[in-house]
């Protein structure tokens, strides 16, 4: 636990000192997770395996330091802005920070809290989500990509030869309608009334967050938190699109997909760059046990595997041409394996 705790809150006091400082400071944070993790990972080559079967007491007190932490520093990245105090090279790396811790730690952190069985924390995971502009995703990610994941049905699996933007609009307003018709179905389901719907909560917490945010930076306060959000909202779809990417589960006679398995999801054996987003990138055993805590999460074999650590490759997505480059005949050579 002292690794993932290193790896998490380390950038995270690095950009609050930003916020506080400037300067440099203000681009520490963002530095740290980028330049400094992409290093780290090619010099440590690999940290102890966890025991599957053990307890990990303190792995959800983390998530919500992390949790927690993050939306400290979404709100004082809003003031610090704001206030009109620092230069705008400032202000640029306090964003880059701000939306990068939200986006690869943050995010990983409200993954895995919305996976929880404590109501508590569930609702902490999906208040991140709402932060970064993205509620929905708390009602999405298990009802939907969970269940439909590598299959047509599922928004956030991305088609062989698909370009990351295209992906990006696709995924964001299938998971907005799919998770709606999900838990409407769960409400018709239970017999409650539509106004329990949990959109309403997302919305309700977004426009709170809105308002908070208005009134600690006012009007540029507003737009560094939508800046904010749709960069961190796009590093989670960037994962999305690389965890999945042309990986497609075979149909069965009975018209229905196969289990799930090992070959469903890219998964990266980079240690430090997996420590930051709480074992993310171990995305294969995640499917496979979705409530194994994330420090007991294994490398399956055989399992596709990232020629570089998901950071890196998220980058590389963004340019179409080069990703597929390097990504479409492995994920053909995947797709072209005996079914087992």
């Amino acid at each position: 636990m002292s690794f993932f705790a290193a790896a998490t809150l380390t950038p995270l006091f690095l950009a609050l000192a930003g916020t506080a400082l400037g300067g440099e400071w203000a681009w520490a944070g963002f530095l740290g997770m980028s330049v400094l993790v992409a290093f780290l990972d090619r010099l440590v080559q690999q940290v102890p395996a966890a025991d599957p079967e053990a307890e990990f007491p303190g792995s959800d007190t983390l998530l919500v330091a992390v949790a927690a932490g993050g939306l400290l520093l979404l709100a004082l990245t809003v003031k610090a802005i704001g206030s009109g105090a620092f230069a705008l090279w400032e202000r640029a790396g306090m964003v880059l920070a701000t939306a990068f811790y939200l986006g690869q730690v943050g995010n990983a952190a409200a993954h895995e809290l919305i996976h929880r069985q404590s109501r508590a924390l569930r609702r902490l995971g999906a208040l991140h989500y709402a932060a970064v502009l993205f509620g929905h995703h708390a009602s999405a990610h298990p009802l939907v990509h969970h269940v439909h994941v590598a299959t047509p049905a599922d928004p956030n699996s991305a088609r062989l030869g698909e370009g990351y933007w295209h992906f990006a609009g696709r995924a964001w307003r299938g998971s907005l309608r799919k998770g709606f018709l999900a838990e409407r179905d769960r409400l018709r389901r239970a017999g409650r009334p539509w106004w329990r719907h949990p959109y309403a909560g997302y919305l309700a917490a977004t426009w709170a967050w809105g308002a908070l945010v208005f009134g600690l930076g006012g009007w540029r306060g507003v737009a560094v938190w939508i800046g904010i959000g749709l960069i961190a909202t796009g590093q989670l779809l960037l994962s999305d699109y690389v965890q999945h990417y042309g990986l497609v589960r075979a149909v069965r006679p009975d018209g229905r997909p196969e289990p799930v398995s090992a070959r469903h999801s890219w998964n990266s054996p980079h240690p430090v760059s997996s420590a930051l987003m709480l074992n993310a990138p171990r995305h294969s055993d995640h499917h496979a046990n979705p409530a194994r805590p994330y420090p007991a999460l294994r490398l399956p074999e055989p399992a596709p595997m990232l020629p570089r650590s998901l950071p890196v490759m998220g980058t590389i997505a963004l340019l179409p041409p080069l990703w597929r480059r390097i990504m479409d005949r492995r994920a053909a050579a995947w797709a072209g394996l005996p079914r087992r």
